[in-house]
């Protein structure tokens, strides 16, 4: 390998230099020695044209490079996404930031250059004029340094800067926890310079680019948007730069978490129906105890989300739960009541519809009702009752016990299908499809 370098070398240095296009073909051989047609001997060093540049033309960095106004092109190239939080509602970005505009007080074309371009440091930036572009909306932003600032500055022979900063930012999301677990959330960077035309780069087929995968444990990425908007200010009109995430929350989780054992802590409680009327004690164990355990996970999944004035598609669904549990209680409190008026043996009193046929007859014997009301005699005075046939029965725990064996699965199913019509995922309102 090293002699293969090493005749590489020395056929450039013997036969000259040749330039290639993107297509890798040859557009121009010059002699060895030669850069761009001017001998290594003859152009100047970077280091020689940044200070003419700087120091001998009189430039200043407070000075803006066109009387009529700057144009900015501007990248975005995202690298990760580190958290989304929806205590605070806010997320957590690190992107490259790029900018492109041209300022003619910095052509060098003139000073026969060894190079096409320069590759210069961030201590030259502080130099020159920048557009004075910031996020308007973001909580926090930084340059990132390991361990310097990671600032890359690429001045053309034409004048052309390129500007690419590494940035830590912290921006706003506008949290709707409505369809929690089954929600879509939007976040939104606003870029904007108070001093130049801002663009999204025309040039660039997306202006907007991931370089990676953006992996995260509670979202994922579903769309990226950027447009620009003119915001009347009163210095005049001003460019801002908007680009909006909307992320899907993986409701895998919360179905392992919340829903799964939700479905089996239900199904247990219908247990209860099969036991018979006769294991009251331990289908109240049965039942108390998956009530407190729909509780306790209800609260240990309402613990890490914020305080809202609204109620969110989980609290339906454990509520709805819970209400399944208590009306089983209820079902066997009924069964106990059974229970224990059957072992009495008294027979209560039973409101019923009976056809009542009344005969008064007036006897010497006695006095009826009628006479003692109204106080008038009569002569003979009989009441008869002819009994007739019940218009209503009693139903037995175990009849009762059957009859709930299928309402409760069957009301469940129906608070499932109109639940998951309402919450599910394709049915909400801020659903993007990929």
């Amino acid at each position: 390998m090293l002699t293969i370098i090493f005749g590489v070398s020395v056929f450039v240095e013997i036969f000259g230099h040749t330039e290639l296009n993107d297509d890798y073909a040859i557009v121009h051989t010059y002699p060895a020695g030669y850069v761009n047609g001017i001998s290594k001997r003859n152009c100047t060093s970077d280091n020689a044209i940044i200070d003419k540049l700087l120091n001998g033309t009189g430039y200043s960095k407070f000075r803006v490079p066109s009387d009529t106004g700057v144009d900015v092109s501007v990248e975005f190239w995202m690298e990760t996404v580190n958290t989304i939080d929806e205590l605070s509602n806010d997320f957590e970005m690190d992107l490259y930031i790029n900018e492109i505009w041209l300022d003619p007080a910095l052509n060098f074309e003139h000073l026969f250059p060894c190079k096409q371009n320069l590759s210069l440091g961030y201590q030259v930036l502080e130099r020159l004029w920048t557009p004075n572009s910031n996020f308007i909306n973001s909580k926090t932003a930084s340059i990132l340094a390991s361990p310097f600032p990671n600032i890359l500055l690429v001045l053309y022979r034409n004048g052309t800067i390129w500007v690419n900063y590494r940035v830590r930012v912290k921006g706003p999301c506008f949290m709707d926890l409505s369809n929690f677990p089954m929600d879509v959330q939007t976040c939104n960077l606003i870029y904007e310079s108070q001093e130049v035309r801002m663009r999204w780069n025309p040039a660039a087929e997306n202006p907007v680019a991931v370089t990676g995968r953006i992996l995260l444990p509670d979202y994922n990425l579903i769309g990226i948007k950027n447009f620009i908007k003119a915001m009347p200010y009163p210095a005049g009109m001003w460019d801002e730069l908007h680009l909006e995430l909307t992320f899907e929350r993986r409701a895998v989780w919360y179905f392992m978490q919340a829903y799964l054992p939700t479905y089996f802590t239900i199904f247990i409680s219908w247990v209860s129906f099969a036991l018979g009327s006769h294991a009251i004690p331990a289908r109240t164990m049965l039942l108390v105890n998956a009530l407190l355990a729909m509780i306790f996970q209800f609260g240990n999944i309402m613990r890490n989300l914020p305080r809202v004035s609204y109620i969110k598609a989980i609290d339906i669904w454990m509520l709805g739960a819970m209400s399944f549990i208590f009306c089983s209680l209820i079902e066997l409190a009924i069964i106990g009541y059974k229970v224990k008026d059957n072992g009495t043996g008294k027979k209560k009193p039973i409101i019923c519809k009976r056809k009542i046929d009344e005969t008064i007859d007036a006897s010497p014997k006695g006095l009826c009702a009628y006479e003692k009301r109204f106080m008038f005699p009569v002569e003979r005075c009989e009441l008869s009752w002819r009994p007739s046939p019940l218009s209503c029965r009693r139903w037995t725990p175990d009849e009762i016990d059957k009859i709930s064996s299928v309402i409760f699965p069957a009301s469940f199913a129906i608070f499932n299908i109109v639940y998951w019509s309402v919450f599910g995922k394709f049915s909400s309102p801020n659903y993007v499809a990929q």
